[in-house]
């Protein structure tokens, strides 16, 4: 299972480690990911994801799941959240 949040892509990113000798060895930084589960108002649904804890602040923030996607330019979105934002489109579509 790959390291990157579904909602906002965040992954892992790779530096050095610096000694007080100044040697330098590489490391990887991940992101703190968590299983959430999320509760989509226009699909009526919940929907279970890996986000990182950044984004579950940034969601509620927001003021939920369906406005952060709504709001959220397509060329930021990861597949999986592009996917889940055109369902809530047309879920939206077709109760109005």
């Amino acid at each position: 299972m790959s390291r990157r949040c579904q909602v906002t892509g965040k992954g892992v990113l790779t530096g050095n480690n610096v000694s007080h000798a100044n040697n330098k060895t590489r490391r990887r930084f991940l992101p703190n990911i968590q299983s959430a589960t999320l509760m989509s108002e226009a699909l009526g649904q919940k929907i279970s994801l890996r986000v990182s804890t950044r984004a579950l602040r940034t969601v509620e923030s927001k003021g939920g799941l369906d406005a952060f996607l709504m709001g959220t330019p397509a060329r930021k979105l990861p597949p999986e959240a592009l996917s889940l934002k055109r369902r809530i489109t047309r879920a939206r579509a077709i109760k109005a």
